[in-house]
């Protein structure tokens, strides 16, 4: 049975942290999957590994992004040696223009494709940073913290897991990581290393624990190919396929498969277009000469002849697939067109996802997904390969990090299965602070980690008092806007009427906005859009963007449509 971390209020602060002994603390990534950031302290130094961003919930209205708590460095920033990032997933980079605000010239370090990623990032913030390029098989002297990058595979190209060693010991963390014996680019998973450094020592080993429930391996992305194919070889139309911005593996495969078929290929999406620009320019996606087209291009093509990749596979509401299928979108699909999600349902989005389904079924289009092809495999090891991994490092202590309390247990049972002593398997939470001291780690206290919400300009402003008046107005509507639509006719017969609370001016301030509402209603409504859902929506969209371009505003907008 492992180890399971009390989390309640009788862990204090730590004492200080003894000579020779390394302290760990996770800012977050431990108990969310997401906000990924941990603090390792020797000697007075730190050296951090990760600095990503949580991304909302439903019930935290008008929040952008989620940061981790810098309060816990935020008057040592001056005693940080180095910033290593594993790789350039959001939950893992999203965090460091705001932390770079802060001490503009930390050292950070990363991969090439994870730092052309940064300062695409960086460049949109108006920040220059320190940016130092590493690769697997390099190590680094960062003051007292040696630390060697060891290739592994993930859902994005080169991602590392790093060894830190110190007087205290040897700490190996994974990041984000499978072992795909047949990754697209051939860049496996270094088990070489990970045997060496265990047999060497390991002392702790922090381990991903996204896929700790799940049994076996997981599938390979090489089996994804084939099904691409005959996706592409069956359909009569167009071709859409919504992946994440950051799986250059998948838009590869979905190129060579539009190459392979005779269609011509469009980015569609703002972080799709840069993040494909940066891969390219990198050498890590290739593109032949002549395939790619723009957006005004299209209608110049037949049907059968191209391909969209796009954002939105999460079913958000304001990416481009699901502007798509609320006809919100100057691309319109119809009966013959074929939409592909080439990705996974991430926790929480199912509701969003289904809708986004339901909206282009609704114009007949064939809807390809997790749940009735083989068109998205997980980048993060499932049981078999934790198990592999806990049996080749041979770690003397170990501390699940990536992922929920049940994904940090079940890794945990895991660990110990394979061997390892229970008391030497910590579960941790963001906050905790756990000393390696002559081999062993133990709990020793516990720091104020709490969320950081960015909204808009305005950073760590935003209370859980504030989130509280925000769900309560969300439920009794800030700017309420009702419009009842004869859709045979396709007019607009009543209103737009717009009811406002928290506006000084009243609601005469939304007078300009009235007749852009009922003209994008009616356009609609010619278009065939008969939905109220789908109606509301586009109400949403259009209000949102006038007040937030004429008062700098993001309130609640609550939309009715009525059928006359």
């Amino acid at each position: 049975m492992s180890t399971v971390l009390p989390t309640h209020t009788e862990l204090g602060p730590p004492p200080p942290l003894e000579s020779g002994a390394l302290r760990i603390v996770a800012l977050g990534g431990l108990g969310e999957i997401g906000r990924n950031m941990t603090v390792f302290e020797f000697n007075g130094r730190l050296l951090i590994v990760d600095c990503g961003v949580l991304f909302p919930e439903d019930s935290q209205p008008g929040v952008d992004l989620i940061l981790p708590d810098f309060d816990y460095i935020r008057d040592r920033l001056a005693d940080i040696d180095g910033l290593i990032l594993t790789h350039a997933h959001e939950d893992h980079i999203g965090a460091l223009p705001y932390l770079l605000r802060e001490r503009g010239d930390i050292p950070v370090f990363g991969s090439k494709l994870t730092l052309g990623l940064v300062s695409a990032k960086l460049r949109e913030h108006r920040i220059k940073a320190d940016l130092r390029e590493v690769a697997e098989g390099e190590d680094q002297q960062l003051g007292d913290f040696n630390v060697e990058f060891v290739a592994v595979n993930h859902s994005i190209p080169d991602a590392l897991a790093v060894a830190i060693t110190t007087p205290a010991g040897t700490v190996l963390h994974t990041g984000d990581f499978k072992m795909d014996q047949l990754p697209l680019d051939g860049r496996i998973t270094d088990l070489n290393s990970f045997a060496r450094l265990g047999d060497d020592g390991v002392d702790l080993f922090l381990v991903d624990s996204t896929n700790a429930e799940v049994s076996g391996f997981v599938t390979s992305e090489q089996n994804i190919a084939p099904v691409l194919d005959e996706v592409f070889a069956r359909a009569p139309g167009r071709l859409v396929v919504a992946c994440f911005a950051s799986h250059i593996h998948r838009v590869q495969q979905v190129i060579n498969a539009a190459v392979t078929h005779g269609r011509k290929v469009a980015f569609v999406g703002r972080s799709m277009v840069r993040t494909m620009n940066v891969a390219r320019d990198l050498g890590y996606l290739k593109v032949p000469g002549g395939l790619t087209v723009t957006l005004d291009q299209l209608d110049e093509l037949p049907d059968d002849e191209v391909v969209l990749i796009c954002t939105g596979s999460q079913g958000e509401p304001m990416a481009v697939l699901a502007r798509i299928a609320n006809r919100d979108h100057k691309i319109r699909v119809h009966e013959q067109d074929t939409v592909v999600l080439a990705s996974s349902v991430i926790p929480g989005n199912e509701n969003s996802i289904n809708r986004v389904i339901n909206g282009l079924s609704r114009w007949g289009v064939t809807v390809v997904h997790t749940g009735n092809a083989l068109v998205h495999v997980s980048g993060h090891a499932a049981a078999g390969e934790l198990l592999y991994a806990y049996n080749i490092v041979k770690p003397n202590n170990v501390m699940p990090v990536h992922g929920e309390i049940r994904h940090l247990l079940a890794n945990a049972d895991l660990a110990v299965k394979t061997g390892v002593d229970p008391d030497h398997v910590i579960v941790a939470e963001d906050g905790t602070v756990v000393d390696l001291v002559d081999g062993a780690i133990s709990v020793v206290g516990r720091v104020p980690c709490g969320l950081v919400f960015v909204d808009g300009s305005s950073v760590g402003d935003l209370s859980e008092g504030m989130l509280k008046d925000r769900r309560i107005l969300s439920e009794e509507g800030f700017v309420s806007v009702f419009v009842a639509v004869d859709v045979v006719d396709g007019k607009v017969v009543a209103g737009p009427e717009v009811q406002a609370r928290g506006f000084a001016e009243g609601s005469h301030v939304f007078d300009d906005v009235i007749p852009k509402v009922s003209a994008r209603i009616e356009e609609a409504l010619r278009d065939g859009v008969t939905d109220t859902y789908q109606l509301q929506q586009l109400i949403r969209r259009t209000v949102g963007k006038w007040v937030n371009e004429q008062h700098r505003r993001r309130p609640m907008i609550v939309p009715v449509v009525v059928e006359a």
